[in-house]
């Protein structure tokens, strides 16, 4: 294998793996914003909103997908009697994933060219 095929081939490798941490990073945030978001529909206020977006982040672990996710926020508007669909839930998730992105957007370039 020439030392260009390699090169090229970890290159490769490096920009899936930065892609895969990228990605994994921004449905964390996004489940994040998600968790705020439902914490305030359900009157939290304060440390509460930053405890439950945490658990909303945690719920994600269980299974691949969002789920188990969208099972954690409805059980939770459920529980406490308040009307929301899975549809509004779901909305909600793909507005908060522009959002997460923009914010890593720009929390990367804030690196500067350094780590382009």
């Amino acid at each position: 294998m020439s030392d260009s095929f390699s090169d090229r081939e970890k290159s490769f490798e490096a920009k899936q793996k930065m892609d895969d941490e990228m990605k994994f990073k921004a449905i964390s945030r996004r489940n994040k914003l998600l968790g705020e978001w439902a914490a305030e529909k359900m009157g939290m206020e304060g440390s509460e909103i930053e405890a439950y977006a945490k658990t909303v982040v945690i719920a994600d672990l269980e299974e691949p997908g969002d789920d188990d996710v969208l099972r954690k926020v409805l059980g939770d508007f459920e529980s406490r009697s308040i009307e929301m669909s899975e549809d509004e839930v779901r909305d909600q998730l793909e507005r908060l994933m522009g959002v997460a992105m923009e914010q890593l957007k720009d929390a990367f370039e804030a690196l500067g060219k350094d780590h382009g």
